[in-house]
C-alpha cells in the first residue's frame, strides 16, 4: 500500500502487505490457488466432453464419452492387455532417451568448450538438425532391421540434437570472468569442468533435456505407428483403423500421461541435481 502524506513536498510511504507480512501464509494460499486452477481446468473440460456425449452433442461413436473411456482402460489394465503396450513404448523411450542425452551432452560440452572442434562439426550437425527426424526412419530400418533398433535409435537422434544444442549454448555462454578466476586459482581441466563449466551450465542443459523429454515421447508414438507391431503408437493406429475409438483413446491417455510424468521426472531431478537454479516460473513461486 502506497500513501501520499498531504505536504509540500509529496513523500511516498509504503506501508508492507500481506505478502511481505506473512510470506508462508501468503506463498501457500498461491500454490493452493496455482494447484486449484492447475486440477479445475482440465477437469471442467472432461465434464463438458461428458455432458456432450451424454446429451449427443457428438456423436459418441466417433469420440467415445469419458467414463466409456475410463471404463475401457480399466478392463484393458485389469486382463493385463494395456502394459504390454505400455512397457514396450517406455522401454524404447528411456533407452533412447539415455543414449541421446549422454552423446548430445559429451559433444556439446566439447564443441561449447573447443572452438576449432565446434567449427569443424557445427554445420554439419547444424544441417542434420532441420531433417525431419521421422525421415530418417528409413534409414535406421536400414540399419537395424525389424524391431527395437530403428525405435531406439530415432528416439536418440531426435533427444541428441536438443541436448546437444543446449550444452553447446550454455558453455558457450559461461562468463568469461568463471573461467578466468579458474585459471587465476591454477585449476586444471577436471576442476574447470567439475567447479566452473559444469554449475555454471547445468541448468540450462537440464531445460533442454525435459525439452527432449516431451519430444521423445512424441516421436515415438509416431514410430510406432509408422513400424512397430506393440507399442502405445501401434495401439492407437491399429484401434483406429478398426474403429475401436474407446480403445484408440485409451492409448492417447496413456499417451498423455507417460509424457507428463516423463516430463516431471526430468523436472525433479534437475531441482535436485541444481539446488543453485532459480525455479520454473508458475511453479509455486510466491
Amino acid at each position: 500500500m502506497t500513501t501520499v502524506l498531504p505536504d509540500r513536498e509529496a513523500v511516498l510511504v509504503r506501508r508492507p502487505g500481506a505478502r511481505e507480512l506473512q510470506p508462508v501464509r501468503a506463498h501457500r494460499r498461491r500454490r493452493t490457488l496455482e494447484l486449484s486452477l492447475a486440477v479445475a481446468v482440465p477437469l471442467l473440460l472432461v465434464l463438458l466432453w461428458q455432458l456432450a456425449a451424454s446429451i449427443a452433442w457428438i456423436d459418441d461413436r466417433v469420440y467415445p464419452a469419458p467414463s466409456a473411456i475410463l471404463a475401457d482402460g480399466w478392463d484393458r489394465a485389469a486382463a493385463g492387455d494395456l502394459w504390454p503396450d505400455v512397457w514396450a513404448t517406455l522401454r524404447r523411450v528411456l533407452a533412447g532417451y539415455a543414449v541421446g542425452t549422454a552423446s548430445g551432452y559429451v559433444l556439446g560440452l566439447l564443441m561449447g568448450s573447443l572452438p576449432l572442434v565446434r567449427a569443424a562439426l557445427e554445420p554439419l550437425l547444424d544441417a542434420l538438425y532441420v531433417v525431419p527426424k521421422l525421415a530418417l526412419l528409413p534409414v535406421f530400418l536400414n540399419m537395424f532391421g525389424l524391431g527395437e533398433g530403428p525405435q531406439v535409435a530415432l528416439v536418440a537422434a531426435t533427444v541428441f540434437f536438443f541436448v546437444w544444442i543446449s550444452t553447446m549454448s550454455a558453455v558457450i555462454a559461461v562468463p568469461a570472468g568463471h573461467r578466468d578466476a579458474g585459471r587465476v586459482f591454477g585449476a586444471s581441466p577436471w576442476q574447470m569442468f567439475r567447479h566452473v563449466l559444469l554449475p555454471a551450465s547445468l541448468p540450462a542443459v537440464l531445460v533442454g533435456a525435459r525439452i527432449a523429454a516431451g519430444v521423445a515421447v512424441l516421436v515415438i508414438v509416431a514410430s510406432e505407428q509408422i513400424a512397430a507391431s506393440d507399442g502405445l503408437g501401434h495401439l492407437i493406429f491399429d484401434s483406429r483403423a478398426l474403429f475401436q475409438n474407446d480403445v484408440m483413446f485409451v492409448g492417447i491417455v496413456c499417451v498423455a500421461v507417460l509424457g507428463v510424468v516423463f516430463s516431471e521426472l526430468v523436472r525433479i531431478a534437475g531441482r535436485l541435481l541444481t539446488p543453485w537454479a532459480p525455479r520454473d516460473r508458475g511453479r509455486g513461486q510466491s
